[in-house]
């Protein structure tokens, strides 16, 4: 059995792995110079490969068709991923907070290194500077794939060729036109865990600005679209971050005219425990201004915004702060209001939104129902998920189901 893989990213080097160890003859072909380009800046080069959380738990922090993935998820979840990269690989690992798995290392070349070892014991065949040009089923069964460096055939052929995020490293859609050609519908292409460009201005005057331990909310009327604790930061187009970016999941392709955000900058005190701690801080230095106080609150940079929220002027002696002036600083404090204008581009965003539509492949092999002996894997399918690991683990399960099925067929499941 000669399986092609072609894409050299997570999803295609786990398909390789998987595939050669069911027995088949595998080639991976990458167009980059090297293999696992994307996945060697994931994580800001730490290379967050999984996030710990078991069974629902970890469903739930998929976005889009989790329900899809159940097999995949069964076949090479994320303790049997750990366990390949510490046993075999030769790669410890750590748990950090919110369940993300890194290498001890914190270097995300030990990862590509660990992984490169496998495919090398495994006798996978790596082409790389090899750009796929055209996908053509044969008559008589199989596939002739056209390279810049020749034609090739193979008995069967995984597609893992990733998104449209972060195009210089190889992630420019070729794989989605290659499905096309086959008759496969491609669902509509979208920045996810991408920054959010805001209406107000004043975000911008904060570039640069990291607020931890707050929690962002996002409300469409009174429904609740989203609301977590954690880290975000204000950037010369608006707010980022890893809040900003798993609240993105949930609103991309939504009509975000909508959509309003809030910013509790105090979470763990509720507006009455707040208004304590202000009549405290003023009883101790009534003759303060207003920016003064603030500054005990919050960043200095926030001060005036706080104030403009609030509707009082920033010089405003403590003393003469009445009853309701407080109330409206506390309220700007635990609801600071921001509105949604755009998403980035989705070439600056982390992954696609989009992609095959998971109603034309079938999720206990990942082979394709339209087009016999093609599979897919990773960020090719329309799948995703929130930060913290989880969508690499979706790569990682999708290409070790894909791989194994195209080595095998449907009876290597059984």
């Amino acid at each position: 059995m000669e399986v092609g893989v072609l894409g050299g990213g997570a999803g295609g080097m786990m398909a390789a792995l998987f595939a050669a160890r069911a027995g088949a003859h595998v080639a991976l072909l990458e167009q980059n110079e090297k293999l696992g380009k994307k996945l060697f800046i994931t994580g800001k080069g730490r290379c967050n490969l999984t996030n710990a959380a078991k069974g629902q738990d970890f469903l739930a922090g998929i976005v889009r068709n989790p329900r899809f993935l159940y097999s995949a998820l069964h076949f090479f979840s994320n303790e049997q991923l750990c366990a390949l990269m510490e046993g075999e690989a030769g790669v410890p690992l750590k748990v950090e907070r919110g369940g993300r798995v890194f290498p001890a290392s914190d270097k995300s070349s030990d990862v590509l290194k660990g992984l490169e070892r496998l495919l090398g014991h495994s006798y996978v065949r790596v082409s790389l500077r090899t750009r796929v040009l055209a996908l053509e089923p044969l008559a008589q069964g199989g596939f002739l794939v056209t390279t810049n460096l020749g034609q090739k055939r193979f008995d069967r052929i995984v597609l893992a060729t990733g998104g449209l995020s972060y195009p210089s490293t190889g992630s420019d859609g070729s794989g989605f036109a290659l499905a096309r050609t086959l008759g496969h519908r491609i669902e509509p292409l979208l920045p996810s865990l991408a920054p959010i460009e805001t209406v107000e201005e004043w975000p911008k005057g904060l570039s640069g600005l990291t607020l931890k331990n707050v929690t962002l909310t996002a409300k469409r009327g009174k429904k609740k679209l989203f609301s977590e604790l954690g880290e975000m930061l204000f950037t010369h187009f608006g707010i980022s971050g890893p809040l900003v970016l798993s609240l993105s999941a949930k609103i991309t392709g939504e009509p975000l005219e909508d959509i309003g955000l809030q910013l509790d900058l105090k979470p763990g005190l509720t507006q009455e425990q707040l208004l304590a701690r202000l009549d405290r801080d003023i009883a101790q230095a009534p003759k303060k201004q207003l920016q003064s106080l603030l500054h005990g609150l919050e960043p200095k940079a926030l001060s005036p915004i706080l104030a403009l929220q609030a509707g009082v002027a920033e010089e405003t002696p403590c003393y003469q702060l009445n009853d309701r002036q407080k109330q409206a600083l506390a309220q700007a404090v635990k609801g600071l209001p921001l509105r949604p204008k755009a998403l980035r581009p989705v070439e600056e965003a982390i992954i696609t939104r989009g992609g095959v539509s998971v109603k034309e492949v079938d999720p206990h092999t990942m082979e394709s129902k339209l087009v016999k002996g093609l599979y897919f894997a990773g960020e090719m399918l329309d799948v995703d998920a929130v930060t913290g690991g989880y969508n690499l683990q979706i790569a990682f399960s999708t290409g070790a189901l894909a791989g194994h099925s195209a080595a095998g067929g449907e009876e290597a499941l059984g």
